[in-house]
């Protein structure tokens, strides 16, 4: 039994990223994307099933093209994933920066006061 895909699976693969970013231009033929890689067209059918499977992008059939179609809306699962974090690290990096600034402000007191 074949493991269901996600869309985390689906970008993890570099290839796959770029066709995402291809397709986010202009949608494409299976040709036309194949063009961009170095790697046989039965390998790049493979990426847009898995694409396809995860719901990241549409393939027509027109005539006796297929025609694929990025849908976006499905990385917003990835956003919503990773803005957990974004909250956390800011957080954090404010905390950083405000022991930071304590750290110069009591360095500059102390050489003021040697001055004296």
């Amino acid at each position: 039994m074949e493991a269901r895909r996600d869309v985390f699976q689906a970008i993890a693969d570099p290839t796959r990223r770029k066709i995402i970013g291809l397709l986010a231009n202009n949608n494409q033929n299976l040709n036309s994307i194949s063009e961009n890689f170095n790697m046989s067209r039965q390998a790049i059918s493979l990426h847009v099933k898995i694409l396809e499977e995860c719901n990241l992008i549409k393939v027509q059939q027109k005539g006796r093209e297929r025609i694929c179609e990025v849908q976006l809306e499905k990385l917003n699962e990835v956003y919503e994933w990773t803005d957990q974090f974004k909250v956390f690290w800011t957080n954090k990096l404010k905390a950083l920066k405000e022991v930071v600034e304590q750290q110069e402000n009591t360095t500059k007191l102390s050489k003021n006061k040697s001055k004296l």
